[in-house]
C-alpha cells in the first residue's frame, strides 16, 4: 500500500506546485464503472496508518496540530517500532495493511496470524521499495520471531486506542453524514457526480479517466481491467488521496469526508474540532468558532490575532471579532507590543475551560 503525506516543513505554495505536476491517471472501462462502489465507513487500520504518518511530520497545522499534541502525549515509546514500518510517506509493509477489515480487532487478529513465510516475503518487497531510507536492523528479525510480531500487533492496538478511539464517535458521525451526501450525489447526478465531487482539487474526473494529484508527485497510468474501484472515506486523509491499485479483491482510493454539497470536504476548522479535546459543552455555550478561538488562545498564550486566525482556520477579521467578544466577557486579556495585540486567557477563561473539560 502506498500513501502520500506531504513532507514536513513544506509551505502551502507547494500544494499549488503539486497541482501543476502531471497527474496519476486511473483509466475506467464500462465494467470498471459498474464495479465501482462506496465504502460505508473509514477503514480502521487504514485510518491508523494515515494517522501515524501525520504524527511523524508537521504539515497542515490548522487541521492536525491539536490532535498531534494530545496523541503524542498519550502514546508509549513502543509505537516507534510501528512507525518504522509506516513511514511519513511511501509504502507500508503489506502484512500491516488489512484495509478490508471492518474493525480494528479483526485487523489485529490478522496481523498476529500472519505466517512467517508471508512476513519474510513482504519484508523483502518492502526493503526493496525503501531504497532511499535506512531499514531498521530489528525489522530483519520479524520473519523468525513470533514474539516480535505479537509485540507489533500490541503496539498497533495501543496506537489505535490513543490516536483513533478517543474520536471514534465523532468520526462515525462524520462518516454517516458523508454517506448521506454521497448517496444524494449518485441519486441526482449518477456516478459522474460522485466521482467529480470526491475531492475536486486533488481528484478530478475527466471521463473515462480519474486524475489524482499525489503529495509525492507520482504520475503514470493505472488500468483497472474490470475490477472497478472501492472509494473509502477518510477523516485523517483530509487532503491528499491514498491509493492501492494492487489491493485484493479490489483496488481502493481514499477521499476526505464531507458534510455539504457546497463544501465537499471538511474545512480545516471542522477537522480540528473533530480531532480535538474541545468539550461539546464549551461549544454549546460559546458557539463553535468562538470556543475554538478561546481554546486556541489558552493553548498558545501570547498569540497574535494573525496566529489565532491561522490556527483556527478563520479570517483575520473573524479572529479579531471573536477575540474582542472574549475579552469583553472577561475570558481573555489583550496586551500590546508596539502595534501587535497579544492574547492570553484570564483566570475566569481558564476556569471555564477546566470546568468544561
Amino acid at each position: 500500500m502506498t500513501i502520500d503525506v506531504i513532507w514536513p516543513g513544506l509551505k502551502n505554495d507547494i500544494s499549488d506546485m503539486l497541482c501543476a505536476m502531471p497527474p496519476l491517471r486511473i483509466h475506467f472501462t464500462a465494467k470498471d464503472l459498474v464495479c465501482t462502489r462506496l465504502a460505508e465507513r473509514p477503514r480502521p487500520m487504514l485510518e491508523l496508518d494515515i494517522a501515524l504518518r501525520l504524527l511523524q511530520e508537521r504539515s497542515h497545522p490548522t487541521r492536525f496540530e491539536g490532535w498531534r499534541r494530545e496523541s503524542l502525549r498519550r502514546l508509549s515509546p513502543r509505537v516507534r517500532q510501528l512507525a518504522d514500518l509506516i513511514p511519513p510517506t511511501g509504502w507500508t509493509i503489506d502484512f500491516l495493511s488489512h484495509t478490508t477489515a471492518d474493525c480494528i480487532e479483526e485487523a489485529l487478529d490478522r496481523i498476529r496470524a500472519t505466517p512467517a513465510s508471508r512476513i519474510r516475503q513482504d519484508m523483502e518487497i518492502w526493503i526493496s521499495r525503501s531504497h532511499q531510507r535506512p531499514v531498521p536492523a530489528w525489522t530483519r528479525s520479524l520473519g523468525g520471531d513470533k514474539e516480535l510480531l505479537l509485540e507489533l500487533a500490541d503496539a498497533a492496538a495501543h496506537a489505535h486506542q490513543h490516536v483513533i478511539a478517543p474520536y471514534q464517535q465523532r468520526i462515525d458521525a462524520l462518516a454517516d453524514a458523508d454517506q448521506v451526501m454521497r448517496r444524494r450525489q449518485v441519486a441526482h447526478g449518477g456516478l459522474h457526480a460522485l466521482l467529480s465531487g470526491l475531492n475536486p482539487r486533488y481528484i478530478r474526473w475527466e471521463p473515462p479517466v480519474l486524475e489524482l494529484t499525489m503529495a509525492s508527485g507520482n504520475s503514470g497510468n493505472i488500468y483497472l481491467s474490470g475490477r472497478g474501484l472501492l472509494l473509502i472515506p477518510s477523516v485523517f486523509g483530509a487532503v491528499y488521496p491514498a491509493l492501492d491499485e494492487t489491493a485484493e479483491p479490489q483496488p481502493w482510493l481514499t477521499y476526505p469526508v464531507g458534510l455539504r454539497d457546497t463544501d465537499l470536504y471538511l474545512p480545516p476548522i471542522d477537522t480540528a474540532q473533530t480531532l480535538s479535546p474541545l468539550p461539546d459543552s464549551l461549544t454549546a455555550l460559546l458557539g463553535h468558532t468562538r470556543a475554538v478561538v478561546l481554546w486556541t488562545i489558552a493553548h498558545h498564550p501570547g498569540c497574535t490575532t494573525t496566529e489565532i486566525a491561522r490556527r483556527a482556520g478563520i479570517s483575520l477579521a473573524s479572529a479579531s471579532q471573536h477575540a474582542t467578544v472574549l475579552r469583553t466577557a472577561g475570558l481573555t486579556s489583550t496586551t500590546r507590543h508596539h502595534t501587535t495585540a497579544l492574547h492570553t486567557t484570564t483566570p475566569v477563561g481558564v476556569s471555564m475551560l477546566n470546568s468544561a473539560g
